[in-house]
């Protein structure tokens, strides 16, 4: 595939160019985390299946983005950078719905990982209806994009914004449970939702709303599900106009970067296994007795 070549002014270039570096480094950072725990010393066959799990998710997020990177696309206008079968709609849309399901997973298995270890109930109940809700999402998002009815998209997005919700009180239930780097770590996955869920109330769903109605405004005509499912195998319009990226740029670029950090360190986290319940704060405050217990005797 030949790629087109822009001018060097061209906005929409230089954030393409940033898309691609960005992915560059995800994708050399998950291979170094491939490499570091695979060299590591044998662990117990549960552990190491769970690690190779987590790999696996995260591989299918981390590689999936980046081919999204290297040829956006926005799926109900049908726009694209590349003159080719894979910018379609059917092949990217595709490609999104399995690195998210894999990426809904990962949450599922680091947040049930944590509340088994914590005793927390809350986290693991968290856990179980992260992958329900998402599967919804996305039957959502691909009604959205067959028939191109932006109000699917808005209830995609919002039910995005219900499954971290839950995320985030399971991890705030995991606070007081933890200590050292593991509370830090949650501590930033809190950050991190609320400012994912303030961007989705404030720019991405609304965002979507206003273009259902503009489009109702239009009398624009919605397509039929099977023609919408030949529309997205067949029809796509290059486009490197900045005016119709650029309510694209700020969503891809933050789902392209934090999601997939987000990914490799659910990754790196879920990889300490046993490792993690040193960081339980009953097992450091039992500690100090068992030291004083042993130099009383």
């Amino acid at each position: 595939m030949k790629v087109q070549q822009q001018a060097l002014s061209n906005p929409v270039a230089l954030w393409w160019r940033l898309l691609t570096l960005v992915s560059a480094a995800n994708i050399a950072f998950w291979f170094l985390l491939y490499q570091q725990l695979h060299a590591r010393a044998p662990e117990p066959v549960g552990a190491t299946s769970q690690t190779s799990a987590m790999l696996a998710l995260c591989a299918a997020y981390v590689f999936g983005c980046a081919f999204r990177s290297v040829l956006p696309r926005a799926d109900v206008q049908r726009i694209c950078l590349y003159d080719s079968f894979l910018s379609s709609v059917l092949v990217g849309r595709t490609v999104a719905t399995i690195a998210e399901l894999c990426f809904a997973a990962q949450w599922a298995i680091i947040l049930d990982q944590l509340g088994q270890i914590a005793g927390a109930e809350t986290a693991v109940n968290a856990a179980r209806v992260i992958l329900p809700l998402i599967v919804i999402a996305e039957i959502c998002s691909w009604y959205a994009v067959l028939t191109t009815n932006f109000l699917f998209n808005a209830i995609e997005n919002s039910l995005w914004a219900v499954t971290f919700f839950v995320i985030g009180i399971g991890l705030g239930r995991l606070l007081p449970e933890f200590e050292g780097a593991v509370f830090w770590l949650l501590v930033a996955g809190i950050i991190g939702i609320a400012g994912y869920l303030a961007f989705l109330v404030v720019v991405d769903v609304p965002m979507y709303l206003n273009r259902w109605r503009a489009g109702l405004l239009d009398g624009s005509r919605y397509l039929r599900p099977l023609e919408g499912l030949r529309d997205t195998a067949t029809r796509w319009t290059v486009t490197h106009e900045f005016d119709h990226w650029k309510d694209e740029i700020a969503w891809m670029s933050l789902y392209f970067s934090a999601a997939v950090w987000a990914s490799l360190a659910l990754c790196a986290l879920s990889s300490f296994d046993d490792h993690l319940s040193r960081y339980r704060v009953q097992a450091a405050s039992a500690r100090p007795a068992i030291v004083q217990q042993t130099s009383v005797q």
